[in-house]
């Protein structure tokens, strides 16, 4: 690692960065960056290391989700705490189903930008730069509001901060406590089949943990009933300014990337002779790479060389987003592959991001049978090589939306236009995020009894 620095990247090609107007003032935002506290500490990286480690082995189970991309509009306390109840509802679900460890990792505190098929954005003859996400520029079509502003990502570092300071009193300060499942039961969710079903299971949670409270076992003596361990990811797309919160730890002289505990890259941006590739191989944080139908075993053999050379557990997720219809092709001979050569990586299924399409409204969207049915063949194929499936990853939100259709809720196309929200990709609502909860639960349980 000898030749690597925080900003080794820049003599590599970097793919999806912003055309930024004033690279003075780019720099001077970032040189401000750099002198700013890190989100995140060396310490927590390595304890999210050594759990997914276990996931790795197949003694744990990674749930990742959140928002397509956070907002500076959509920014309050309640809206942070039904994302954090969501994914706590399905993670009581997930382990109350597999009887395993979940590992926590939002989608939050710093996913604010996005890649994008196209530079260009066209809507009624009218072509403007694509919105990049809300570090970058802003979702108006207007030339004013595209134009990439520098001073974005200072604001997005000050929400990251203060989203992250109340994440850690919600989940140390009682919120968490697992006394308070039925409070986090939603009316809407509540008024599902699904709801129903959390309910019931509440009901059990509640029942054990009297009586371990009668034999002496509670929330006094026993931290881990009222608190949980939560941990924040986001797509490592800015190289600039996740380079400007990458920190060299006083104890190991190791670098991290103190923006989030869990960083990945996407599938346009994993070129193993990349930036972004570069960037990543030498902080220690664990690392995430998207793959999708054109991923070949030897690309994924090289960004194993690249990203985990010392084929340490834990340090590597390899995210499938094939799709519903590509996954069953596509996704066997990489799992085969990856055995072949004895790498050890946490294999994690995104089944949202393979199965977009076009409402006739024109709103982007996501059918729930497609996300399921994608979830069923990625534990099929993993199931058929013996290999444990470590985790999921969704794009989720805690609010009532209707971006997605199908679930419990019966959500139709026609009814995307009532609540459609996402300022990019649709989300999965509460309701529809239980339903793949008890859908993974079992799944799991399927695998597990065979």
């Amino acid at each position: 690692m000898s030749d690597w620095h925080p900003y080794s990247w820049r003599t590599f090609p970097a793919l999806q960065q912003p055309d930024w107007p004033s690279p003075e003032a780019l720099a001077a935002t970032c040189k401000n960056l750099t002198r700013y506290p890190p989100l995140v500490f060396a310490g927590e990286v390595r304890s999210l290391k050594e759990h997914l480690a276990k996931v790795a082995l197949g003694e744990a189970f990674l749930l990742q989700g959140g928002d397509c991309a956070e907002s500076f509009n959509d920014f309050t306390a309640n809206s942070i705490r039904d994302k954090l109840r969501v994914l706590l509802q399905m993670a009581v679900i997930l382990t109350h189903g597999i009887a395993k460890p979940v590992i926590k990792v939002g989608r939050i505190a710093g996913q604010f930008a996005k890649p994008r098929s196209s530079p260009m954005e066209t809507q009624n003859g009218v072509s403007l730069p694509s919105f990049r996400g809300e570090s970058v520029n802003d979702p108006a079509f207007t030339e004013e509001a595209r134009v990439p502003d520098p001073l974005r990502l200072e604001r997005a570092y000050f929400q990251s901060a203060s989203t992250l300071n109340l994440l850690r009193a919600f989940t140390h300060g009682g919120f968490a406590n697992l006394h308070r499942v039925h409070t986090w039961n939603q009316d809407f969710v509540a008024n599902s089949p699904q709801g129903q079903r959390y309910a019931h299971l509440a009901d059990e949670l509640t029942n054990t943990l009297d009586f371990m409270r009668a034999i002496g076992l509670n929330s006094m003596n026993s931290p881990m009933l009222k608190e949980v361990e939560y941990f924040t990811s986001h797509e490592a797309l800015l190289l600039e300014y996740e380079a400007s919160l990458t920190r060299q730890d006083s104890l190991t002289g190791d670098y991290y990337d103190c923006s989030a505990h869990m960083i990945w890259i996407g599938e346009r941006t994993r070129q193993p002779d990349g930036a972004h590739v570069e960037f990543l191989r030498g902080v220690k944080n664990p690392l995430g790479v998207k793959i999708g139908p054109k991923a070949s075993v030897d690309d994924l053999l090289r960004l194993c060389d690249k990203l985990s050379p010392d084929n340490e557990p834990g340090r590597l997720t390899f995210i499938g987003r094939f799709g519903h219809d590509q996954i069953a092709k596509a996704f066997p001979p990489l799992v085969q592959g990856i055995i072949k050569e004895g790498r050890t990586i946490v294999w994690s299924c995104d089944p949202m991001h393979g199965n977009t399409y076009s409402a006739p409204s024109g709103h982007k969207t996501r059918a729930l049978d497609h996300i399921v049915g994608e979830l069923r063949q990625f534990f099929e194929i993993l199931q058929a090589e013996n290999v444990w499936p470590g985790g999921v990853h969704f794009e989720l939100t805690g609010d009532n939306v209707t971006e997605c259709v199908g679930g419990s809720h019966d959500i139709r196309e026609e009814h995307l236009i009532e609540r459609y929200e996402t300022t990019c990709d649709p989300r999965l609502n509460a309701a529809q995020s239980l339903d793949v909860a008890f859908l993974v639960a079992e799944a799991l349980r399927s695998f597990q009894s065979k």
